[in-house]
C-alpha cells in the first residue's frame, strides 16, 4: 500500500522530498542524502535522467530506497522509451516494490549534455498516465490482457505561474481524465500566482501539492529567472540571497523555503521539497514552517 496515497485520501497535509541519481554508479551519496529524509517525509521523488543528463536510471534508485524502507515517488518521462519500454518499467516498478509513479513528458535532449541523442516521445505526459491506469486495470495500450496487474498511484505536474495559465488549467484536466490522482508543481515563489491558479483548479478535488526549490543563491535565482520558464524568483527574493554572506546562504535558503512553506500550506495539501543536495536542510525546514 502506498503511504503517500493513504495520507492524501485521509486528507492528511503531506511533505514529500527528491534526490537526484548521480552520473556513474556510486549511488551511496544519493542514498545517504535520502537518509536525511527518512521520517520527514512520506515519500522521496526519484528524478529520472533530470534535465536530459545521463545518469544511473530512477528504477534502480527507486528499487534501493525500497529495500531501505523508504517509500519512493519514480518519475518516468516519455523522453526516452517508446510504448512497449514504458508499460514495461512500469510493470517492472510494481515487481520491486514501488507504489507510486510520477509521469513526466520529459526535457528535450537538447537541453542535456548529450545533443546528439535521438528522443523518443512515442507518448507524452497525458498518454503515459493512461498507460499507467490501463495497467492498473488489467491489460495494456494495444488492448491485450495482463498476467496481474498493479495498483500503481499515479501522479503528474503542473506549472501555477506559467503565463498564460489557462494551457496548464487545460492540461490538468486531460491529466485527471487521463488517471491521475495527485499533482506536484513546479517551484513556486509567488504565493499569490499559486493562489490565482488554485482557484482555478479548485473544481477538479485534486489534491495539489506544491513545489519548493531551495534557493542556493542570486545567481542561481536569475539563472531560473533566464531560463526556467514557468518559475519566476521576485526581485525581493533574489536581493535577499545576494544581500546574504555566503557563508550564511544555507540558514537564509532555509528561511526562505519554510517563509514560503507557511504562506502556501493554506492553499494546497502539501509541499514537495526539492533541496537539490541540500538535503540535510529539510529538516530545519520542515521544523521552522511549523511542520515537525
Amino acid at each position: 500500500m502506498s503511504n503517500l496515497k493513504d495520507a492524501l485520501e485521509g486528507k492528511k497535509f503531506v511533505i514529500t522530498g527528491e534526490v537526484g541519481p548521480p552520473k556513474g554508479v556510486d549511488i551511496e551519496t544519493c542514498l545517504h542524502d535520502a537518509e536525511h529524509l527518512r521520517g520527514k517525509v512520506v515519500a522521496i521523488n526519484v528524478t529520472d535522467l533530470q534535465s536530459a543528463v545521463m545518469r544511473i536510471g530512477s528504477l534502480a534508485v527507486s528499487a534501493k530506497l525500497v529495500e531501505r524502507g523508504l517509500e519512493p515517488v519514480y518519475q518516468l518521462t516519455c523522453r526516452d522509451r517508446n510504448r512497449l519500454a514504458l508499460q514495461s518499467d512500469l510493470l517492472s516498478a510494481w515487481a520491486l516494490g514501488i507504489k507510486n509513479v510520477l509521469c513526466l513528458t520529459g526535457d528535450h535532449p537538447v537541453l542535456g549534455d548529450d545533443r546528439e541523442a535521438k528522443p523518443v516521445y512515442d507518448l507524452d505526459s497525458v498518454q503515459l498516465l493512461k498507460a499507467a491506469n490501463m495497467l492498473n486495470e488489467g491489460h495494456d495500450l494495444a488492448g491485450h490482457d495482463l498476467d496481474g496487474k498493479p495498483d500503481l498511484f499515479t501522479g503528474a505536474v503542473v506549472t501555477p505561474a506559467a503565463d498564460p495559465l489557462e494551457p496548464q488549467i487545460i492540461k490538468m484536466e486531460k491529466k485527471i481524465n487521463a488517471g491521475a490522482r495527485f499533482f506536484q508543481t513546479q517551484a513556486i515563489y509567488e504565493p499569490d500566482k499559486f493562489e490565482a491558479f488554485v482557484n482555478q483548479a479548485s473544481t477538479f478535488k485534486v489534491p495539489i501539492i506544491a513545489g519548493i526549490v531551495v534557493l542556493k543563491s542570486a545567481a542561481m535565482a536569475r539563472y531560473m529567472n533566464e531560463n526556467v520558464a514557468g518559475i519566476h524568483v521576485p526581485d525581493a527574493l533574489v536581493q535577499e540571497m545576494a544581500d546574504t554572506p555566503k557563508e550564511d546562504r544555507k540558514k537564509k535558503s532555509v528561511q526562505i523555503s519554510a517563509r514560503l512553506i507557511r504562506e502556501l500550506k493554506p492553499l494546497c495539501q502539501g509541499v514537495h521539497i526539492m533541496p537539490l543536495g541540500w538535503d540535510e536542510l529539510v529538516p530545519d525546514i520542515i521544523e521552522q514552517a511549523g511542520l515537525g
